[in-house]
């Protein structure tokens, strides 16, 4: 299974970005697909995720009504809109994928087996 994660850029503050993670040699339908984002000096943090059946989303607090996190099953893609970019949303953003994540598990990255590589998201003031 691979996964190319794309779109990062450098945006204003309260500007808008469309981050994008295709998933190749697996059944994409049967992953549950998590964001998960990395801050210079910062630990790596849970953003958001969506689960396999499309219907179960999660969000870290920080980006609840900000972010919105989707899935294309025919592109085989997860997309991951952020709005009202603030700087502390600056960071590495990747995804990562797995089968068999259970709910209460979808914000631990240990649970997915499978990550692609960063794109960097800079915000400026």
């Amino acid at each position: 299974v691979q996964l190319q994660a794309s779109g990062g850029g450098l945006v204003q503050a309260g500007g808008s970005l469309r981050l994008s993670c295709a998933i190749s040699g697996g059944t994409f339908r049967s992953y549950t697909t998590a964001w998960f984002r990395q801050g210079p000096g910062k630990e790596r943090n849970f953003v958001a995720a969506i689960r396999w059946s499309g219907g179960s989303t999660s969000y870290s607090e920080s980006v609840k009504g900000r972010f919105t996190i989707s899935r294309d099953n025919v592109k085989n893609t997860v997309i991951l809109e952020m709005n009202s970019l603030k700087p502390e949303d600056t960071a590495v953003y990747s995804c990562a994928a797995s089968q068999g994540v259970i709910l209460s598990n979808m914000q631990n990255p240990t649970a997915y087996a499978y990550w692609g590589q960063g794109t960097q998201v800079t915000v400026s003031s």
